[in-house]
């Protein structure tokens, strides 16, 4: 565990980076998968999870292949896509795809099946699977998919996911907000953290520096008790920003 602390004013800023090749990895030759959080058999109890946000998983699958139908109950899940096509199916009456920029918000409930299959038979799908804690158990199910434009993302911040779907974000169950964002090199985000706050970055994409630390795709980051963040561009990147309680 790499500890930075920044800063000697109050609240004094702590940041904790996660490198990508620090994360789990399971290849099961139809999927690539890394794990930012302990997940199936990758253990890690440094990093069961961060706040309510339970699991990162970035997700290759081969043309054709994907995860048949299977069952969740009691968590928020969301998927981002960055390349490729999802197929999705579940038990609501929900048959979407989903393509890069597209977000697709599940709330498992009192339980829901579903299947996710790569909708091309020859290209990789790349995207990232989230969950998230609900607030409560015992929801009902609920699905939303939106889509949001590169240039809602472009160096600034698009609220993707928040508990009271305000500026079009999809609607989860905890006090959790979810941020995407597209940054040139050169280019610089701030982002006011409340009080009481906590962030999780993490970078899909290109390469960023956060408060002079380098991040690169695959690498995340634990925030806490500070009162702003600086993102600067090194190259173009691709980052998600979680803000949770």
């Amino acid at each position: 565990m790499n500890l930075v602390n920044l800063s000697d004013s109050k609240p004094k800023k702590t940041i904790i980076i996660r490198k990508a090749n620090q994360r789990g990895h399971a290849n099961h030759g139809w999927l690539d998968s890394y794990h930012t959080f302990s997940f199936a058999n990758y253990y890690d109890p440094d990093y069961m999870g961060f706040r309510s946000l339970r699991v990162i998983n970035e997700d290759r699958i081969q043309g054709g292949k994907g995860f048949a139908t299977h069952s969740h109950r009691d968590m928020e899940i969301i998927s981002y896509v960055l390349e490729g096509a999802l197929e999705h199916k579940d038990t609501m009456g929900n048959v979407t795809i989903i393509r890069p920029g597209e977000v697709q918000r599940m709330s498992a409930g009192t339980g829901v099946s579903h299947s996710e299959y790569n909708y091309s038979a020859t290209e990789i799908a790349h995207f990232l699977q989230i969950w998230v804690i609900p607030e409560r158990t015992g929801l009902p199910p609920g699905y939303e998919q939106k889509f949001y434009d590169d240039s809602e993302k472009q160096n600034r911040l698009c609220l993707i996911a928040s508990p009271d779907g305000s500026n079009n974000s999809v609607t989860v169950h905890q006090d959790v907000w979810i941020y995407a964002s597209k940054i040139d090199a050169g280019r610089s985000l701030f982002y006011n953290m409340r009080q009481d706050r906590h962030l999780w970055l993490q970078v899909l994409g290109g390469k960023i520096n956060l408060e002079d630390n380098s991040l690169a795709a695959g690498d995340g980051a634990a925030i806490s008790e500070g009162e702003s963040i600086e993102l600067t561009g090194i190259e173009a990147a691709e980052i998600l920003i979680f803000d949770l309680n």
